[in-house]
């Protein structure tokens, strides 16, 4: 048996896991389902070894661990099939499998590939999986490697005594039917030798697979269901939680957006294997909020319209004109800033100073014969230091030295700034205290009364409900829903999951 008692995880900011307890029996098949950011996949991180927990205690078996690395948690037996794949595509399909572990086949110095052939076969034989180990795993359908991550993670029956736990991170997101179908009548014939771990925001599917389902909710997990006694809508019901605090998300500052002037029109846009045929208007002084899972299409459809993907049908226009050629370049011209979720490695320029971060998408504003004006730059970022209360001991503080809210807050400068009216927001707010939020949400009601429409992937859905005039419900790379709101009248939380979900 695996059990976790009273574990806790904090990171800067964030309260990750709060005295989480969880069991897994042998044998087991247990569900794990939750929001975006209740805690599921930093508790699959403890479990697996990749993050150390703070506080409480893990045992096998009885016996306390404490796993430093992942390397660790295998040699006890946990194995994990990541929903974003592990496997390394320009390698042949047995490389992958043994990664890590080929000495087993090195005779006087050289690999011996016939004997990898055949202890790969014998472990893609256990996923009934009948492929040349000698391909390149680029070479196989997403379904196929997910497959061979979970022959992968078998290969620790050879490895280890005891049973053992095996942790499916979202493993269905981008399968068909009749895959899925397939991987879960694999995983109850692997039971007699393995636990599992599901965790799927689908679900239909976590009810037809799991023995036992834990709800997790804001670190915490809320309620463990039983297989008999779980019903989709109770589940949801007890994801979701409390009410909205309307204040919290300013909603008294949120005014009507102009229907006639329309910022970006997606007409039956489609980019393959991300999101298909999906159509919507940004209108001037409107938040449009893009609601889904991991895996829904949402972020791809941002990095569209500034410019980093190229749709593969459909038409994308920005402030009437048609985009013909999708490129940063072109997004910025047209007046498009980009807050990317991992602001620290997209957003900011570690290593540089706060009014160079200010200016690096305008230079040419502050140029003259090839000589930058460093003192209207500095002068700029004065103005929106005050104007956004950004907490900097001057102009010449290293971004990178900056607090998450405040780095935050220099990225949005960077682009209001510029003159930019589609603001495309990737989790604004993700890492980021109470107050910092908040100053967000004013800017987001700010930047609407100014003109400019935003298009936002928030990091709840009470935060999606709270800021936005319109949502858009996204599952698997289709639209499914649209919801309108005002203040007093918005959608609740339980119909965005039902849709997402």
């Amino acid at each position: 048996m695996y059990q976790l008692n009273k574990v806790d995880k904090k990171f800067p900011g964030v309260h990750a896991l709060k005295a989480v307890d969880f069991t897994i029996g042998r044998g087991e098949i247990v569900g794990l389902v939750g929001e975006n950011g209740a805690g599921k996949s930093t508790l699959m991180k403890v479990i697996y070894g990749a993050y150390q927990a703070d506080g409480g205690t893990v045992t096998i078996d009885g016996t306390t661990v404490r796993f430093q690395s992942p390397r660790q948690a295998m040699e006890h037996g946990i194995g994990m099939v990541f929903q974003e794949q592990s496997l390394i595509t320009n390698l042949t399909v047995m490389e992958n499998i043994f990664l890590g572990f080929e000495s087993q086949f090195v005779k006087f110095g050289i690999i011996d590939w016939k004997a990898m052939a055949a202890a790969a076969r014998h472990q893609l034989s256990k996923v009934k999986l009948d492929i040349d180990p000698a391909m390149t795993t680029a070479n196989l359908s997403f379904a196929q490697r997910q497959l061979v991550e979970l022959a992968k993670v078998l290969t620790l029956e050879e490895r280890v005594d005891g049973d053992l736990v095996i942790l499916l991170d979202e493993p269905t997101s981008v399968l068909a039917r009749e895959e899925v179908e397939l991987l879960f009548k694999l995983v109850r014939e692997l039971r007699t030798r393995a636990s599992f771990i599901f965790v799927s925001h689908r679900m239909d599917e976590v009810l037809e697979l799991s023995d036992r389902i834990y709800v997790m909710k804001d670190g915490e997990v809320v309620d463990v269901v039983d297989h008999d006694e779980a019903d989709i809508d109770t589940i949801q019901h007890k994801m979701v939680g409390r009410d909205i605090d309307k204040e919290y998300y300013r909603e008294q500052k949120q005014g009507p957006y102009d229907t006639n002037n329309v910022l970006v029109s997606f007409d039956k846009v489609s980019l393959a294997g991300r999101y298909s045929d999906i159509s919507f208007d940004l209108h001037a002084g409107e938040v449009l909020c893009l609601v889904g899972t991991e895996g829904s299409g949402r972020e791809p459809i941002l990095r569209t319209i500034f410019g980093l993907e190229t749709p593969t049908s459909g038409t994308v226009s920005l402030k009437g004109q048609q985009i013909r050629s999708f490129n940063a370049q072109t997004g910025v011209s047209m007046g498009v800033g980009y807050i990317p979720r991992e602001r620290k490695v997209e957003g900011i320029v570690g290593g540089m100073n706060v009014y160079e971060n200010m200016t690096l998408s305008q230079m040419q504003n502050y140029a003259s014969g090839g000589v930058l004006n460093i003192s209207r730059e500095r002068e700029l970022a004065r103005q929106w230091i005050d104007r956004l209360s950004i907490k900097t001991p001057s102009v010449f503080k290293d971004c990178g030295g900056l607090s998450g809210g405040n780095q935050q807050k220099v990225v949005l400068a960077k682009w209001r700034s510029a003159g930019s009216d589609i603001i495309l927001l990737d989790h604004p707010t993700r890492g980021l205290d109470i107050g910092a939020k908040e100053d967000v949400y004013d800017m987001v009601r700010e930047m609407c009364d100014d003109g400019a429409g935003i298009i936002l992937v928030a990091d709840t859905l009470e935060e999606a409900i709270g800021l936005s005039h319109t949502i858009l419900v996204l599952k698997d790379g289709e639209a499914q829903q649209v919801f309108h709101g005002q203040p007093g009248d918005k959608p609740s939380l339980y119909d965005l999951v039902h849709h997402m979900t």
